[in-house]
């Protein structure tokens, strides 16, 4: 008798996508609320429509979704946006994660998760400040009013943040939770080392992948090469210790750089300089037209993945125990939430102080705020802690629960502002000096 669980499952994917996107537009809401809700209901209640056993492949299929749910976000930065709003990107992927996960720890001096070491405390913070852009895109697509750079912004943020949040997990907080203690010196060594490396061989791909897409000159062929390029870069980043998430961004950002810089000579006068000519610029790796196809179907990509993601949390669901964790929850959420609110409130002004970062005023301080919600990468790195670590299952609950807060309470916020504002306008939302 054969198996056909691959296709049961996929049909079920694809009519959860369908069917969320068909009730969201009538609805008027953002369709990762539907989503959310549809993958638990068809995971608890209806087990033959999805015959994978996730709790025994959980890491197998979290792993396969990584690339997918990266490359979509990655592929939407342009070169131009990231010169143009790099320090603003830094700021908000780099420094505002690391503060706040030092605000975070902070809290192990009031004892607030009690028998939890202040490595535990690093580790389940560097968690849940990791956020999740296709629940992010699935909210704000909805709405009008919000202009390119704050789409930027989120884009940019939500890529460096969760590459910032795995380093600060696997270098510093879990090596320093498991064993009791950590070098501050070696750590903070290898942190840098592993940024190092990840950007130089994601760096190397890009361009090996660039000079590759040469020669060829069809649509499917470039999505795919985009696609295994991902794979490709994530697997090297492990298989050399390093972060395979970062190198895989920095490739496909690479790769999409040095495209944009070729069209942009496309259709401005031509430019010749010998890195130009060092990577055969004259030659075009796509066209303006093909890029909007593989936007679009990457972003398809990365939905499916989203929803595997979505199946996977509801593997972990266990309502009797968020119950037994509601405390901690309810207060990493309250925390979490402040410490972005004021992060985003030193970005949203800090313009006065620094030229290379412009204030972006109270709207983009509010979308800034609560665009943070939570996703695909906090349920991995929570898996991923061993099971041994006596604090795993309040670490689990902790999570689950802020990932289920953040889509809904943070969702429901921007739908209301949007929804009830009525601010149809897509202005800038940089403040002019």
């Amino acid at each position: 008798m054969h198996s056909f669980a691959p296709e049961i499952l996929l049909i079920t994917i694809l009519s959860l996508v369908i069917l969320s996107d068909a009730i969201a537009s009538k609805l008027k809401i953002p369709s990762v609320f539907i989503l959310l809700i549809g993958s638990y209901l068809v995971y608890t209640y209806f087990k033959a429509a999805v015959p994978i056993d996730l709790a025994q492949n959980f890491t197998t299929v979290i792993l396969f979704c990584i690339p997918l749910i990266f490359m979509g976000d990655a592929l939407h930065l342009s070169f131009k946006d990231i010169k143009k709003h790099g320090w603003a990107i830094f700021y908000l992927a780099v420094v505002s994660v690391a503060i706040s996960i030092v605000a975070g720890a902070s809290l192990s001096y009031f004892n607030i998760f009690e028998g939890l070491s202040l490595g535990g405390y690093v580790a389940l913070f560097a968690i849940n400040m990791a956020t999740d852009a296709v629940s992010v895109q699935s909210v704000l697509s909805r709405f009008k009013g919000i202009g390119h750079d704050i789409k930027v912004l989120i884009e940019g943020e939500s890529l460096g943040n969760d590459a910032t949040a795995v380093i600060a997990f696997f270098f510093i907080g879990l090596p320093w939770m498991l064993n009791g203690q950590i070098d501050a010196t070696t750590a903070t060594v290898d942190a840098i080392r592993v940024f190092i490396l990840s950007t130089l061989i994601g760096l190397a791909l890009g361009y090996g992948f660039y000079m590759l897409m040469k020669l060829f000159s069809d649509r499917r062929g470039e999505l795919f090469a985009f696609v295994v390029e991902a794979y490709s870069a994530y697997l090297l980043g492990e298989h050399f210790h390093v972060s395979g998430i970062l190198t895989l961004i920095v490739a496909i950002v690479a790769t999409k750089a040095w495209i944009d810089d070729d069209l942009a000579n496309d259709t401005a006068k031509r430019t010749k300089s010998f890195l130009r000519t060092l990577r055969l610029g004259a030659i075009k790796s796509t066209t303006t037209d093909r890029l909007e196809y593989i936007y679009d179907m990457a972003k398809e990509f990365g939905y499916i993945a989203a929803v595997v993601i979505f199946f996977a949390l509801a593997e972990m669901v266990d309502f009797k125990l968020l119950l037994e964790y509601k405390r901690e929850i309810l207060i990493m959420f309250a925390v979490t939430t402040l410490i972005r609110a004021i992060s985003m409130a030193k970005f949203a002004f800090i313009g006065d102080k620094i030229k290379a970062i412009k204030p972006v005023g109270f709207k983009g301080w509010f979308i800034l705020t609560f665009s943070g919600m939570k996703g695909a990468l906090s349920i991995i790195l929570v898996h991923l802690i061993p099971d041994t670590f006596p604090h795993k299952e309040m670490f689990e609950a902790v999570t689950i629960g802020v990932v289920i807060l953040s889509i809904f309470v943070y969702g429901i916020i921007l739908w209301a502002y949007f929804t009830f504002k009525k601010d149809e306008s897509k202005d800038n939302i940089f403040k002019r000096s």
